[in-house]
């Protein structure tokens, strides 16, 4: 039976990470503490037998993940799917402005994550299922193999959820930090987490 191994980096910190504001589809760039952070994850993924490594085509990930990929002299292959939700109108704003703005949709966010639908933006539903195929994918194309996927804090949760069993009704029950490392292993029909948002590597990164 074909497994597949993968590490799934959060992409390091960004000043929206910093500040707590919503990303999303934008492109924004890592700080000089996120370069850091990926290098602290390049170092202690650099024994790992690493065969490719995977990033959204967001900057703050394909970023991160040249640094992570460096070690192993692998090009970052770059997939769409694995790209962060779409926020819409809340893109660019700190939680507390999306509270006071869209009080009652910021209400649902935080208790039914999975029943929004923000104009402009994705349902979180959609986001699983393209990271959900995209997934297959790899593990058709890469059995027995170990890999790497540098995404986002959402795309990490429903990774985590999905190899749990959980719904996405427990979206908040998963945390995904910059640079946190998860291992999932997957195979047909099973999955086991090996570890989850482990951060013990950057506790020499520094601030």
């Amino acid at each position: 039976m074909s497994k597949l191994r993968l590490f799934v980096i959060r992409h390091g910190e960004t000043a929206s990470s910093r500040e707590r504001r919503f990303a999303g589809s934008r492109d924004v760039p890592l700080t000089p503490a996120g370069l850091r952070q990926c290098e602290a994850v390049a170092q202690a993924l650099a024994e790992q037998p690493v065969r490719a490594v995977y990033a959204s085509p967001l900057e703050r990930a394909r970023t991160s993940a040249e640094v992570i990929a460096k070690p192993h002299r692998l090009e970052v292959r770059v997939d769409p799917a694995f790209r962060e939700m779409a926020f819409g109108a809340w893109e660019g704003l700190a939680r507390e402005e999306v509270a006071a703005r869209f009080p009652d949709a910021y209400a649902q966010w935080r208790t039914a994550p999975h029943t929004l639908a923000l104009p402009g933006g994705e349902r979180l539903g959609a986001v699983a299922e393209r990271v959900r195929r995209a997934l297959a994918a790899l593990a058709a194309a890469h059995a027995e193999q170990t890999l790497v996927l540098v995404s986002h804090a959402i795309v990490v949760r429903v990774i985590v959820l999905d190899a749990l069993g959980l719904g996405l009704d427990r979206l908040w029950a998963v945390d995904a930090s910059p640079a946190g490392i998860t291992e999932v292993e997957l195979e047909p029909g099973w999955a086991t987490v090996h570890r989850l948002n482990t951060l013990a590597h950057l506790e020499a990164a520094g601030p």
